[in-house]
């Protein structure tokens, strides 16, 4: 089986490159997992992607713990523990990183026992360009693997990308075969590695619950609309407090992102919150255009008397 991990940042397209070779192994006769994996989402934030090839059905599941290939799209993210770059390599990993400097330089940082590779970016210092250094590591990382021709890779770029714009494909299809047939010189190297076997497991244990009397098991609501007496407002912490006067009556913005309709609008078209049902998530105050609604904690809100 082939267990390959891609490492970059939000926004760099690795989610997209991790499909796009999914989709290779699998026009290749092989059965095939890909998923991405996030944490904090939003751009530049270390994520991964990784990807599964076998050619009999793969029942692993959950995380790569001992990659074949990793792939890293930025250099940056080597010295970042969060993100998990090194994690599970050993001497039969192949390391490929997106960089500048010299696989020589790389094996000395890393103290490394295993292969590493570097791709250098032809183009580093245009912004334009780098978009597609993702789906170019992603062409190199097909090569490497050994098993996926080159019009493969070309089948699987306009396969994922097929409701893109046809230059936004050619360009993503460009930097993918240029990195294919500049990678030649290691086809091949990546070697799969055996199914894993699992750990032998516990039959579980079964534990027969009785059912409840009815008047135990049934809802405890009897009543229909009665969500407007509950005072979810006593959770509040911080109050969102409107300036009347910095206001600009834009009241669809606030009134729409609350997630809780706790802002309606008066008859002056002002937003009016609710403070009985406002649970203090902030959403207002982070989307107001001209910064009318201002946080203030609780306490000192309830001593001076505002928002009332």
């Amino acid at each position: 089986m082939f267990r390959i991990r891609f490492h970059g940042r939000g926004g760099q397209g690795i989610k997209t490159a991790g499909r796009v070779l999914g989709r290779a192994f699998f026009l290749s006769g092989f059965e095939v997992q890909d998923a991405p994996r996030y944490g904090a989402e939003r751009r530049g934030a270390p994520m991964f992607a990784y990807v599964r090839a076998d050619e009999v059905p793969i029942h692993e599941r959950g995380l790569i713990q001992e990659p074949d290939l990793v792939v890293v799209a930025d250099d940056t993210l080597v010295g970042v523990p969060a993100a998990g770059v090194l994690s599970g390599l050993d001497q039969d990993t192949v390391l490929l990183i997106n960089t500048t400097e010299s696989a020589d330089i790389w094996r000395h940082r890393l103290n490394a026992t295993g292969q590493v590779l570097v791709r250098r970016p032809e183009t580093a210092t245009d912004t334009e360009d780098r978009q597609y250094e993702a789906m170019a590591c992603c062409g190199a990382a097909a090569r490497i693997c050994g098993v996926i021709d080159r019009k493969t890779v070309e089948a699987a770029v306009r396969t994922e990308l097929a409701d893109y714009p046809e230059r936004e494909v050619g360009r993503n299809l460009d930097a993918a075969l240029a990195a294919f047939d500049a990678t030649s010189a290691h086809q091949g190297i990546v070697r799969s590695k055996d199914v894993l076997a699992s750990a032998p497991g516990q039959p579980p244990t079964w534990v027969d619950l009785p059912l409840d009397r009815a008047d135990v098991a049934a809802p405890a609501i009897h009543v229909p609309l009665t969500s407007v007496l509950v005072r979810t407002g006593l959770w509040r912490t911080m109050r969102p407090v409107i300036d009347r006067e910095r206001c600009r009556k834009c009241w669809w913005v606030c009134s729409t992102f609350c997630p809780d309709g706790a802002i309606a609008v008066n008859a002056t078209h002002e937003p009016v919150i609710d403070y009985d049902h406002c649970k203090g998530c902030m959403i207002c105050v982070a989307q107001c255009p001209p910064h009318a609604i201002e946080a203030i904690p609780e306490r000192s809100a309830d001593r001076q008397g505002e928002g009332e």
